[in-house]
């Protein structure tokens, strides 16, 4: 599968020939003979194995089933869009849990919306689930942590944990983890540490990551608060 940036593409399939323009997303089954020619096409495209594919189609349905789509080219700007994120996510190096989380939104999004499915079979999150999950990051926040095993610690699968942890807090897991760990970083600065350290030790791969996502929550850069701390030292 993959996505057009610009440009278009004449997309041939067994049961016919289809045109790929620019915010559309195109799909190919198994097995499936394909083939087309381009005119100044800008593309990405992805090749997730039909394991995969299956694994998250038994999450979602609870039923052991390799997903097929009857429809190639898919006009769908929000998938273009989560497919876009996803990418980014991978040509970025992010981190594993938000390349995962990312690369599950996007399928379980086309699955659920243009795969051949039954009735959907959901799971929730309970209070205490969600509680013993929330003490966990809120712990650990600092080390490298994996959507296999927060989902695991709430008891659910992947697809499931991922909606219903941002149903109950309104933000993704790894959302989470990044304010939980600015907040560290935060106490740590006002206490005393220096930026770079306080950033190192709350999880931050380096300071200018850890920078460029307090400055994304809150409007202002780090060094506000050693300025307000000073001004509170010299009063």
């Amino acid at each position: 599968m993959g996505i057009t940036h610009e440009g278009l593409f004449l997309s041939q399939y067994e049961k016919g020939t289809h045109t790929v323009y620019g915010g559309a997303t195109r799909v190919v089954n198994p097995m499936e003979a394909h083939g087309g020619s381009s005119q100044h096409w800008s593309l990405t495209n992805f090749y997730p194995s039909e394991a995969l594919m299956r694994d998250i189609y038994t999450q979602i349905f609870h039923e052991a089933k390799t997903p097929l789509f009857g429809k190639h080219i898919i006009e769908d700007q929000q998938l273009y869009g989560l497919l876009l994120t996803f990418f980014k996510s991978v040509y970025e190096s992010k981190e594993a849990i938000e390349c995962e989380s990312a690369m599950i939104e996007a399928l379980s999004y086309l699955i659920r919306h243009y795969a051949q499915t039954k009735t959907i079979s959901e799971e929730s999150l309970d209070h205490a689930s969600l509680t013993r999950t929330i003490d966990l990051i809120q712990t650990q926040a600092e080390t490298p942590m994996t959507l296999t095993c927060l989902a695991r610690e709430a008891g659910l699968s992947k697809y499931h944990f991922l909606r219903t942890f941002k149903q109950h807090t309104g933000l993704t897991p790894h959302q989470y983890i990044l304010s939980v760990r600015i907040q560290k970083a935060a106490e740590q600065i006002i206490a005393g540490e220096s930026i770079a350290l306080a950033s190192l030790n709350s999880g931050f791969s380096d300071q200018s990551h850890f920078t460029r996502h307090f400055k994304r929550i809150y409007g202002y850069t780090p060094h506000k608060i050693i300025q307000k701390r000073n001004i509170v030292l010299y009063t």
